[in-house]
C-alpha cells in the first residue's frame, strides 16, 4: 500500500506520461523513497519490551505511538500440567479504538480485544472491560522443558489508555476424578480445565451443577488440541458441547480422544434466551452497545467413572430374565390346562362310545338347543312387554335361527381349508326381509349375544383377519422410516457434538456404540416380547377353537362369547410395534419425533376398545378399514397438535368443536346399534323425538343401561375438552392419549358392573389378571410422572429433571416405566382374552349384550 501511495503521488502532478527511457528511473526513485517512509514510520514507534514474572500485576498505558511486549517464561513437565490465566482490566473509558493483547506461544497465539465485543440475538452488543483467557498448553514430550511466550499491548488510539495485565498459574488445572471443583465464569471469563482418563477407566461423566438458574451457559468437551474454543460465539466450532443451567452431564469414552484426555470448557453466554429465560428489549440502533451487567455464575464440576462392562451385562440379563420369565410361567400354566383338558374329555367321552353317537348325541344336543334358544327368547318378549304385533315376528325371527345353525353345522363339516375369498360380509346383508329382520332385533329392549352373532363365522373371521393384515401393513410401511429418520438423528449428534439435539436423561444414559442411551432401548424389550408371547398365548387358543369347531363341539358352536381372534392378533402386534417405536424414539428424544412414541399407543387404546365391545357385538362392530382411519385422524391432530397447538386458540377450539361432535356421533351409533342414519333428514327427526319424548309425553329412555354409559361417557369428554380449550396443555400428544386412556377406562369398568349385574361371574385367573394389571398399573404411572425430562421446555430446563439411576446403577424411572407398562399391557389383554371364560358353557341366547 506505502509503494503503491508513492507511485501516485509521484505522478499526480505530473503533465502527461514519462517517455519510456525515463520510467525506471522514476521507478527506481518511488521505490527509494517509500522504503525510507517505512523507516520513518518504525522508528517513530517505540516498541518496549519487559521481562515479566506470573502473578505480578502490571499497570501501564499505552498508545497508538508505543507497544509494549511482555515476556514470561515457565517449565512444563510431562508428567503434569499447570494452566497459565492472562486476566486484563481496562481503567480509562471512552476510547474510540480498541486495544489489541495477543499472546504468541511456541505452537499458538491468541488475541482479544479490549472492550470484548460479544453478540447475541439479533445483532446486540455487549462490551467487557474486563477480559480473564487461560491459555493453550501445547503437550510436550520432553520430561521437563522452558517455554517463553509474549504478551503484546498495543492500540490505535492517539490517547493513552490505561490497563492493568496480570498473568498468574492455575493450580487445579487438571479436575481429578470424584473430586468437585468450583469456579466463577462470566462471558468474558470463561474457564476450561483438563481431565486425564485414569488407568481401567474407559469412561466418564462430567457433572456441571451450579444453584444459579441463570445466566445461561454452556458446557464442552473438546480435545486437547490448540486453540480452545472458549467464548459463546465459538464454543460449539468443535467437540460435544450442551446449554445448561443448574445441571449439565455428557458422558465422555476414552475411545473418542486419542491423547486419553480432554478439556472440560465452561461458557457463559451473553443471552438467556437460549436456556429458556428471558430476552431484554432494547431499543435497537446501529452499533448501540448494550450493558449486560453482572453475569457471573458459581459453578461446581465432578468427573465421576461411568458403570463398566459388567453392569451393562447385568442389566441386559436382567431384562431378559423378567420377560423370560412369563414365558416359563406361560409354558407351565399351558401344560396344567392340557392336563386337565384331557381328564376332562376322558371323564365326557366314554371309550366305549363311538363317533357316530357322539355326534347323533352333539345333533340332539344342537336342536334341543334351538328348541330352548326359541322357549327362551319367547318369554323374554313376554318379560320385557313388547307391544303384541312384535309376537307375530317370532315365528320368522326362529326360521331365521334354524337356518342359521344349519348354515352353520354345514359350513363346520367343511375342511378348515376352504378358501374364504369367496365369502362376503355383505351377502346375507342385500334382501329387504333380512334389513326388517335386523331393525326388529336390534331395537329390542334386551338384547343377547346370539342377536348380534347372526352372521357366517367365516365372514367374520376374514372380517376381523383384515385388522391384523392392515396393521401388519401399516407397522411396515411405519418403522422403515423411522428406523431411518432416528439413524440419521443419532449420526447428526455424534458429528456435531449438539447434546441439545435429543432429550436424554443425562445422569442415566448409557451408551453403546453409536447410540447414545443404550439402557432407554433396552428397556423397550419387554414390549417386544410379551407382544409376541401374546400372539402364542392367542395362536394356541384359536388353533383349539377350530379344533374344537371341526369335531362339532356343542360349547364351541352355541356357546360362549363368539371367538374371533383378528382384533387379538393385532393388539399383539401393536404392543411389538409399540417396544420398536419407543426404542426409536429414545434413539434421540425431542419433540419433532414424539409421535413415534404414542402412534402405536392410540392404536393400542382403540383396539381394546374394539375387542371390549365386540365380544357381545360381533356383527355390528366397526370395520377394519373404519377403525384404521380413525384411528389416522387421531394422530394426524396429534401431530398437529404437537406443531401447531401450543398458546393456539384458534387449534384448541378446532379439535374442541371436533372432539364433542365425534362424541356425540359415536353415542347416537352406540345407543340405536347402528340402526340410524345421517342423512338430510337427520335434523328432522331429531325434532320429531324432542317434540314425542320431551313436550307431547315425557318418557324415559327405552335402553336405561346403554344411556347410562353414554352420559357419563358425554360428561368427561365434554369436561376433557374444556379442560383443554381453558388450559391448553403444551404435551397435546400427552393429552389425546389421556382422553383414549379415559374412555377405554370408562367403557372397561362398565363392562365389568354389566357383567357382575347380570349374574355372571369372574373367574379366579381372570380375577388374578385384573388385581395384578391394576396394582402393575398405579406403579407404572407413579415412575412415568416422575419426569426425568421434557421436550416442551429447553435442553436446558429439561435438564434440570434429570437424575442418576436407581436400578443397577443402569435403569432410571424411565426405564421402569417401561418394564411395568409393557407387562401392565400384557396383563391388560390377558383380561380381555380371559374375562368371558365362565361363559364357555353358556348358551348365547342366556347372554346379555350390554
Amino acid at each position: 500500500m506505502v509503494l503503491r501511495s508513492c507511485w501516485k503521488s509521484r505522478h499526480k502532478n505530473s503533465c502527461g506520461p514519462a517517455p519510456r527511457w525515463i520510467r525506471p528511473a522514476l521507478l527506481w526513485l518511488c521505490v527509494t523513497q517509500c522504503v525510507c517512509g517505512i523507516g520513518a514510520v518504525e522508528d517513530s514507534k517505540n516498541v518496549v519490551q519487559k521481562d515479566a514474572e506470573f502473578d505480578v500485576t502490571y499497570n501501564d498505558s499505552v498508545t497508538s505511538q508505543n507497544q509494549t511486549i511482555y515476556a514470561f517464561n515457565h517449565t512444563i513437565s510431562r508428567n503434569k500440567t499447570e494452566g497459565v490465566r492472562v486476566t486484563v482490566d481496562v481503567l480509562s473509558r471512552g476510547s474510540d479504538s480498541p486495544i489489541l493483547f495477543v499472546v504468541r506461544q511456541k505452537q499458538a497465539v491468541l488475541s482479544f480485544q479490549i472492550p470484548l465485543i460479544l453478540r447475541g440475538l439479533y445483532q446486540r452488543k455487549y462490551p467487557y472491560n474486563h477480559v480473564g483467557r487461560t491459555l493453550c498448553q501445547p503437550p510436550t514430550r520432553a520430561a521437563s522443558e522452558t517455554q517463553y511466550f509474549f504478551v503484546d499491548v498495543s492500540t490505535l488510539s492517539s490517547q493513552g489508555t490505561n490497563y492493568q495485565l496480570r498473568v498468574s498459574r492455575v493450580e487445579s488445572f487438571t479436575l481429578q476424578t470424584d473430586k468437585k471443583f468450583s469456579f466463577t465464569a462470566s462471558p468474558s471469563q470463561p474457564q476450561y480445565f483438563k481431565y486425564v482418563f485414569p488407568d481401567g477407566v474407559d469412561t466418564v461423566i462430567v457433572k456441571v451443577n451450579s444453584d444459579m438458574t441463570f445466566p445461561c451457559s454452556v458446557m464442552s468437551i473438546q480435545d486437547i488440541q490448540c486453540p480452545v474454543y472458549d467464548l459463546d460465539n465459538n464454543v460449539a466450532f468443535i467437540g460435544m458441547y450442551q446449554t445448561m443451567t443448574k445441571k449439565g452431564a455428557i458422558t465422555v469414552q476414552r475411545k473418542d480422544f486419542p491423547s486419553n484426555s480432554f478439556y472440560v470448557v465452561v461458557v457463559v453466554k451473553t443471552e438467556d434466551e437460549a436456556c429458556g429465560g428471558p430476552l431484554r428489549f432494547y431499543p435497537l440502533r446501529p452499533d448501540e452497545l448494550i450493558d449486560a451487567g453482572n453475569r457471573s455464575k458459581l459453578i461446581d464440576v465432578v468427573v465421576t467413572p461411568a458403570i463398566n462392562s459388567e453392569v451393562y451385562v447385568m442389566g441386559m440379563l436382567f431384562c431378559l430374565g423378567i420377560f423370560l420369565s412369563f414365558y416359563l410361567l406361560t409354558l407351565l400354566m399351558t401344560c396344567l390346562e392340557n392336563k386337565r383338558m384331557k381328564k376332562r374329555e376322558a371323564f365326557q367321552v366314554p371309550d366305549d362310545m363311538s363317533p357316530a353317537e357322539t355326534a347323533d348325541n352333539g345333533s340332539t344336543l344342537s336342536s334341543e338347543a334351538i328348541t330352548d334358544s326359541a322357549t327362551s327368547t319367547d318369554n323374554n318378549y313376554g318379560y320385557i312387554g313388547q307391544e303384541p304385533f312384535k309376537r307375530r315376528t317370532i315365528v320368522s325371527h326362529l326360521h331365521h335361527i334354524a337356518i342359521r345353525m344349519e348354515r352353520t353345522m354345514d359350513c363346520v363339516g367343511r375342511s378348515r381349508h376352504e378358501s374364504l375369498s369367496s365369502v362376503e360380509e355383505d351377502d346375507y346383508d342385500t334382501l329387504d326381509d333380512i334389513n326388517s329382520d335386523k331393525n326388529i332385533v336390534r331395537t329390542k329392549k334386551y338384547l343377547c349375544v346370539s342377536d348380534l352373532s347372526r352372521k357366517d363365522k367365516r365372514i367374520l373371521s376374514k372380517k376381523y383377519q383384515i385388522y391384523f393384515w392392515n396393521i401388519a401393513t401399516i407397522a411396515v410401511f411405519y418403522a422403515l422410516p423411522v428406523v431411518q429418520l432416528v439413524i440419521t438423528y443419532q449420526t447428526v449428534v455424534n458429528v456435531t457434538g449438539n447434546q441439545d439435539i435429543c432429550y436424554y436423561n443425562f445422569l442415566c444414559a448409557h451408551p453403546l456404540g453409536a447410540l447414545s442411551a443404550f439402557n432407554n432401548i433396552l428397556s423397550n424389550l419387554g414390549y417386544v416380547l410379551l407382544g409376541f408371547l401374546f400372539l402364542l398365548i392367542i395362536l394356541k387358543r384359536d388353533i383349539a377353537h377350530n379344533r374344537a369347531l371341526f369335531r362339532k363341539d356343542l360349547n364351541a358352536l352355541e356357546c360362549g362369547i363368539p371367538k374371533h381372534f383378528g382384533l387379538y392378533y393385532a393388539m399383539g402386534t401393536a404392543l411389538m410395534m409399540e417396544g420398536l417405536l419407543s426404542a426409536c424414539y429414545h434413539v434421540c428424544p425431542n419433540y419433532t419425533n414424539f409421535q413415534f412414541d404414542t402412534s402405536f399407543m392410540y392404536m393400542i387404546a382403540g383396539l381394546c376398545v374394539l375387542k371390549l365391545y365386540q365380544k357381545r357385538h360381533p356383527d355390528i362392530n366397526a370395520s377394519a378399514y373404519t377403525a384404521y382411519a380413525c384411528l389416522a385422524g387421531v394422530i394426524f391432530f396429534s401431530v398437529l397438535g404437537v406443531v401447531f397447538g401450543k398458546g393456539n386458540t384458534v387449534f384448541w377450539i378446532v379439535f374442541s368443536v371436533i372432539h364433542i361432535l365425534a362424541t356425540m356421533l359415536l353415542s347416537t351409533q352406540l345407543y340405536y346399534m347402528g340402526r340410524w342414519r345421517l342423512d338430510s333428514g337427520i335434523l328432522r327427526r331429531i325434532v320429531y323425538i324432542v317434540y314425542t319424548d320431551c313436550i307431547r309425553q315425557c318418557s324415559g329412555p327405552m335402553y336405561i343401561d346403554r344411556m347410562v354409559l353414554l352420559v357419563l361417557g358425554n360428561i368427561i369428554n365434554w369436561s376433557l375438552a374444556a379442560f383443554g380449550l381453558i388450559e391448553r396443555p403444551n404435551d397435546f400428544a400427552s393429552y389425546l392419549l389421556a382422553i383414549a386412556i379415559c374412555n377405554l377406562l370408562l367403557y372397561f369398568a362398565f363392562y365389568i358392573i354389566m357383567k357382575l349385574r347380570s349374574g355372571e361371574r369372574i373367574q379366579c385367573l381372570a380375577l388374578v389378571c385384573i388385581l395384578f394389571t391394576a396394582v402393575v398399573w398405579g406403579f407404572a404411572l407413579f415412575f412415568f410422572f416422575q419426569g426425568l425430562s421434557t421436550w416442551q421446555k429447553t435442553p436446558a430446563e429439561s435438564r434440570e429433571h434429570n437424575r442418576d439411576c436407581i436400578l443397577l446403577s443402569f435403569f432410571d424411572d424411565h426405564d421402569i416405566w417401561h418394564f411395568l407398562s409393557s407387562i401392565a399391557m400384557f396383563g391388560s389383554f390377558l383380561v380381555l382374552l380371559t374375562m368371558d371364560d365362565d361363559l364357555d358353557t353358556v348358551q348365547r341366547d342366556k347372554i346379555l349384550a350390554f
